[in-house]
């Protein structure tokens, strides 16, 4: 998508420190960290929730979910963690594109936008 920040990240046209690529997503840290290791695991094809994903995309978000526990010692994720997907402004969604957050570490204090 044209204007997408995280399709220009996807893309390169942005630059951004991506900490793992593979064929479905980016992980990037995440720049507004709520947690000791907070990250963004993007996805490639753009679409903005869940609701709005072909069956292609379906197969890409699962296999995104299936690689997150391989990456476990890469980002620090030994002890546990979260996985939040946040759908919609009113749940603070703020890119419009989808992303998984993954949390570890220390709680803190979630306010959304």
């Amino acid at each position: 998508m044209e204007n997408c920040l995280f399709c220009k990240f996807v893309s390169k046209e942005l630059k951004t420190d991506i900490l793992y690529e593979d064929d479905n997503m980016i992980i990037i840290r995440d720049i507004a960290p709520q947690a000791k290791n907070h990250y963004l695991a993007i996805s490639k094809a753009h679409f903005k929730l869940f609701e709005e994903m072909t069956e292609e995309n379906a197969i890409m978000v699962k296999e995104m979910l299936k690689t997150i526990p391989k990456l476990k010692s890469l980002l620090g994720l030994e002890n546990g963690y979260r996985i939040v997907v946040n759908q919609g402004d009113d749940a603070g969604q703020t890119v419009p594109h989808l992303h998984i957050h993954i949390l570890c570490g220390q709680k803190m204090e979630w306010h959304p936008a």
